[in-house]
């Protein structure tokens, strides 16, 4: 489990560097400052969680069941939160409507916060 972890983190992570450099490159001549903003938000927690999962993979205060679901939890959370941040920063280059889907952005940002609350929780209740 841990090297699927910490391939998703590094995946995460490229991910977030290509789409941050495309915000900064090709996306500045086409959306407004508010826009653009709006999309460095979803690369900033992309990369943040990123390097959270990183971190899990690489950690071992955490029992793999503890780790599973941080897994899962990071993952769709990411992809729901920064997803649809991307979507609905450049809905005006799409033909597809992403605010029709904003609801999801909340959700996963809840899946991300639950990750977090799983590592404390558990690292908490670790014996010294």
């Amino acid at each position: 489990m841990d090297k699927k972890i910490i391939s998703t983190g590094a995946f995460f992570g490229m991910l977030a560097i290509i789409f941050g450099a495309f915000g900064a490159h090709a996306l500045k001549k086409v959306l407004a400052v508010e826009e653009l903003t709006t999309f460095e938000t979803g690369v900033k927690y992309q990369m943040y969680h990123a390097l959270f999962l990183l971190f899990i993979g690489l950690t071992s205060q955490l029992s793999e069941k503890a780790k599973k679901t941080i897994y899962y939890l990071v993952v769709t959370g990411v992809i729901f939160f920064s997803g649809s941040i991307y979507g609905l920063a450049t809905n005006k280059l799409s033909s597809f409507d992403f605010k029709t889907i904003g609801f999801i952005t909340p959700i996963g940002g809840l899946l991300l916060i639950l990750a977090w609350g799983i590592l404390l929780v558990n690292l908490l209740k670790k014996k010294s």
